[in-house]
């Protein structure tokens, strides 16, 4: 028996509830994001794989299990969109890239994507990425730009825009996004939805990426509960990553709801070095921690006080886009985005003795927060400095360093220290885009992250983006 409610607007929670009732099933589920995706993909370019007929073979085996009472797993018939940096079997993992061959045997799993099939989530297809996941907006010359739901000339950000854009449109309430320096907190901020990026090696990964310790795999949902639902799966251990943490059994849903009463938390806007932040963002997520202290946590607001850590960010990604030009052809190289090409030449540039003095100072970032969270169980901060800008096709961005990262500010210092990070939706700018909040822990605080993360939610409602409203 179906709802009146559109399936596809569901979050994950709302799905299995309805399933474990009877209200719905997981086949009605699948078809009802499917319809959704042939409206409106076409239009967003979120997905570049979508494998209908599999999906709905996995749904129709989800529904039966329900039907016995013996679900797989707590995600047993929630449908998921993957992120095309990521191994799946029986699809390709292109990478975004006319450099990767599609005809090569695709048979492994990536650990995230092994969790979820354990787990019976219904797989939908591959998001796209920019090539490599490279930068902070979603355009690639295989499969073309992605735009954000919101406004449909805007980009949804990056790396992940194609799974943020995804979620925010409802065609998929779940997407498994990658983060090396804010990209799945870019596009969730831009796209108005909560994503989060755990603790480094929460999430196990294989293989490691070519971009090193900064590279945290992540969920993007509709709901912090449904953040919440993802990492209890995406978390699960599994061998192939030797940099993994310790597997921790906790279901991340437990104690969600127990509010930031008593929490000491310091407010940051601008990290005591960020010059400029869109006025609106600014007062956006003023308010938003003003609402902290009102249900009950000491709400400080101060700078921590480390410099800009840019420079370490960016010649250590840089170096990665070597690594991966240089396994390639010449041939190969002509064939990629000018931009990779770009970030490649500037990591040569970095001798071997500058490598290992970026990597202590980045060790004394990681000391400087271990420090800091002895005082504060939690820094907020803007999630992202601008909303969301022009989508453009991949030969028309500027290739220079002030706009590689000097919009997303808030977000990549904590890729460096590899510390859990949140953003949350705080409202929209009177153009009508999203801003976030984010939510800094300490490391391994991802559960206090995803608790504070849902107090702030409760006290905002859910909107859908105007494509989804107009398109009906």
């Amino acid at each position: 028996m179906s709802t009146t409610t559109d399936l596809a607007d569901c979050t994950a929670t709302e799905l299995v509830n309805l399933y474990r009732t009877g209200q719905a099933s997981p086949v009605e589920a699948t078809q009802a994001v499917l319809a959704r995706i042939a409206q409106l993909n076409p239009t967003l370019n979120a997905y570049c794989i979508v494998d209908a007929d599999r999906a709905l073979a996995g749904a129709q085996a989800s529904a039966a299990r329900w039907q016995k009472g013996a679900p797989a797993d707590i995600l047993d018939g929630v449908p998921v969109s993957i992120k095309d940096l990521i191994l799946t079997e029986g699809w390709p993992t292109l990478r975004g890239s006319r450099t990767v061959d599609p005809k090569q045997v695709w048979e492994v799993d990536a650990p995230v994507v092994a969790r979820l099939r354990e787990a019976g989530a219904v797989l939908l297809g591959k998001t796209n990425t920019p090539e490599f996941g490279i930068k902070g907006t979603t355009d690639n010359t295989l499969t073309g730009v992605t735009v954000n739901p919101w406004n449909t000339k805007m980009t949804p950000g990056g790396s992940s825009g194609g799974a943020a854009a995804a979620v925010a449109s409802g065609m998929g309430p779940l997407a498994v996004g990658t983060d090396g320096a804010g990209s799945v907190r870019i596009p969730s901020s831009f796209c108005g939805i909560p994503g989060m990026k755990p603790s480094f090696g929460r999430v196990p990964a294989h293989p490691l990426s070519p971009f090193g310790t900064v590279a945290h795999l992540g969920p993007l949902a509709r709901s912090v509960e449904d953040l919440a639902l993802m990492l209890t799966v995406m978390s699960r251990p599994d061998a192939r990553d030797w940099t993994s943490l310790p597997y921790d059994p906790r279901d991340y849903r437990v104690g969600l709801c127990d509010g930031v009463r008593g929490l000491r938390i310091a407010f940051s806007p601008d990290l005591g070095y960020v010059k400029d932040v869109d006025p609106e963002i600014a007062a956006a997520v003023r308010r938003a921690a003003e609402s902290f202290a009102a249900q009950g946590a000491q709400v400080d607001e101060i700078a921590p006080g480390f410099a800009n850590p840019e420079e370490i960010t960016t010649k250590l990604w840089f170096i990665g886009s070597l690594t991966v030009i240089s396994n390639m052809t010449p041939e190969q190289v002509a064939l990629t985005d000018p931009a990779l090409r770009w970030q490649a030449e500037e990591g040569r540039k970095v001798s071997v003795l500058e490598l290992q003095k970026l990597t202590l100072r980045r060790g004394e970032l990681g000391f400087f927060m271990r420090q800091f969270h002895q005082r504060y169980d939690l820094l907020l901060t803007p999630g992202v400095s601008v909303p969301a800008f022009e989508a453009k096709p991949t030969d028309q961005w500027e290739l220079k360093l002030d706009k590689f990262l000097g919009w997303t500010p808030f977000s990549y210092p904590f890729n460096l220290t590899q510390q859990p990070a949140a953003v949350v939706p705080c409202g929209l700018t009177r153009s009508g885009l999203p801003m976030a909040l984010q939510i800094v822990g300490p490391m391994h605080g991802d559960a206090l992250v995803l608790r504070a993360a849902r107090a702030y939610e409760a006290t905002r409602e859910w909107k859908l983006p105007v494509v989804v409203k107009t398109a009906r």
